[in-house]
């Protein structure tokens, strides 16, 4: 018998411990030592909330599901019914095709054919990679068509330093900017400065009752580009840190407090390219070259590691 996420994927290397799935190249454990670092899903579910999966060709929601490109108008199917939202992409429940299963690492693929509401071929695949430095997950996108196509990513892991509620658990969010949205649709209607607000984590405090469920943005980063996360039990407990490259301008944090059985029981913190809506403002949305021309392909990395 199958299980509901497909083939699994086991990989290892200095400590730590990853189990990455068929269907949607999600990451369904990490740990190090073993002590778990995402609040993941077991081997006889399907992934819940979305936890570890990868956000392609676009992260979060889009209005409607409707948007306009290259001199049309497209209409994506509603996956967020209840919001009318088209929501997280087109490949998150796909079968993804191993293309090379080694010790420490796992690459994975998965064709885009062309659809209603996004009319372009579009090679996805991803490579997660362990070693001493954790896990760097690389995703990729090629544009096989002969038009320019729309494109963003994300991915969905949910963190995690113990035993919930997070409320007590230390949090470091490198982000000056929070973007506000509609409490129905929770869609973007402006944004605000963190500074001044429960919502300023950019030097570590206590998560207390404070509700994730909102973009960030103008992220703090190093001199390499890189903008990092970090979540602790307490202030000198073990903890687990998220970083993303220079492509990423956005983070979404999410305490899941409206999911009944997993809420506050672990932090999302979702690397994105672009934030909900993109399709249709535009706003940090990519765009794929035609195949063949410069600029066909984009690869963001993101990754994972402990803190001791």
């Amino acid at each position: 018998m199958l299980a509901p996420s497909g083939d699994q994927y086991e990989i290892s290397a200095a400590g730590y411990r990853a189990v990455v799935t068929e269907s949607g190249a999600a990451l369904r454990e990490l740990s190090y030592a073993g002590r778990s670092l995402v609040d993941g899903f077991a081997e006889d579910e399907m992934s819940p909330g979305g936890r570890g999966q990868l956000l392609m060709p676009w992260p979060n929601r889009i209005r409607d599901g409707q948007y306009s490109f290259g001199g049309r108008d497209l209409q994506l199917p509603l996956t967020e019914p209840k919001r009318h939202n088209a929501s997280h992409g087109l490949a998150r429940w796909a079968a993804w095709s191993p293309e090379e299963h080694g010790a420490t690492s796992v690459s994975l693929q998965y064709r885009l054919m062309a659809q209603t509401g996004y009319p372009w071929v579009v090679d996805l695949h991803v490579l997660y990679d362990l070693s001493a430095n954790g896990l760097t997950v690389t995703q990729t996108a090629t544009n096989m068509s002969d038009s320019p196509a729309p494109y963003a990513s994300g991915a969905h892991p949910y963190l995690s330093v113990g035993a919930g509620p997070v409320d007590s658990w230390e949090l470091t969010l490198p982000a000056a900017t929070r973007s506000l949205s509609d409490d129905e649709r929770l869609l973007p209607v402006g944004r605000e400065p963190v500074e001044g607000t429960e919502y300023d984590f950019r030097v570590a405090r206590p998560i207390g009752d404070v509700v994730f469920n909102h973009g960030y943005t103008d992220l703090v980063r190093d001199d390499a580009g890189i903008a990092t996360t970090t979540l602790r039990a307490s202030a000198s407990g073990p903890g687990v840190s998220l970083w993303v490259d220079e492509h990423h301008p956005w983070l979404m944090v999410f305490t899941a407090d409206e999911v009944p059985g997993t809420a506050r029981r672990s932090l999302a913190v979702e690397p994105m390219t672009a934030q909900a809506d993109a399709f249709r403002t535009g706003e940090d949305l990519l765009t794929l070259a035609p195949s063949g021309q410069p600029g066909d392909e984009v690869s963001v990395s993101w990754g994972i590691r402990a803190l001791d």
